[in-house]
C-alpha cells in the first residue's frame, strides 16, 4: 500500500484555491484573444511553437513565427503587481524564481529558432496588447512573404 503524498499547501483552503487556478482560458487570456481576433488576426491557441520544447504559448502565429504568452502577475513575478506570499513565503519565492528562469530560457530557445516572443502581463489593457501583437505579426508576415 502506498502512503498518501503530503501536500505542500499550507491549508485546505490554499489547496482548493490552487486547484481552481486554470492553466488556459483565463479571463485575461480570453480578453486578449477576443481583441486580437477583432483586429482580424487568426491564431492557434495553447500550442508548442517548437515541437521538441515542452513549452506552450497562449497564442501562436505559425507562419509569422510569433509566440504570445499571457503571464500572470503572481506566477511570473510582475515587477508592478507581484505580491509576496504570506504563508510558505520561501516556497513561493523559489517557485516564482524558477518560473522567471524558465520564461527566460523559453524566450531564448524560441528566439534562437527565429521566433518573436511577446509577453503580455495579465494587467495590461487587452486592446493595447492586441495592437502590439498585430503590428508584430503583420510586420513579420511581410518579411516572410505571407
Amino acid at each position: 500500500m502506498t502512503r498518501p503524498v503530503e501536500s505542500w499547501a499550507s491549508s485546505d483552503a490554499t489547496r482548493a484555491s490552487m486547484r481552481s487556478n486554470k492553466g488556459r482560458d483565463t479571463k485575461p487570456e480570453l480578453a486578449l484573444r477576443r481583441a486580437v481576433h477583432a483586429l482580424g488576426l487568426r491564431y492557434r491557441i495553447s500550442r508548442r511553437p517548437l515541437k521538441a520544447v515542452r513549452r506552450t504559448a497562449d497564442l501562436v502565429f505559425t507562419r509569422a513565427k510569433v509566440a504570445v504568452f499571457m503571464d500572470g502577475c503572481f506566477w511570473h513575478g510582475c515587477p508592478q503587481h507581484h505580491t509576496v506570499a504570506a504563508t510558505n513565503a520561501t516556497f513561493w519565492a523559489e517557485k516564482v524564481r524558477r518560473t522567471k528562469e524558465r520564461d527566460a530560457e523559453t524566450d531564448r530557445l524560441l528566439e534562437e529558432e527565429g521566433w518573436l516572443v511577446i509577453r503580455v502581463w495579465e494587467h495590461q489593457d487587452p486592446m493595447q496588447a492586441a495592437v502590439l501583437v498585430a503590428d508584430a505579426v503583420i510586420t513579420r508576415r511581410g518579411r516572410f512573404g505571407h
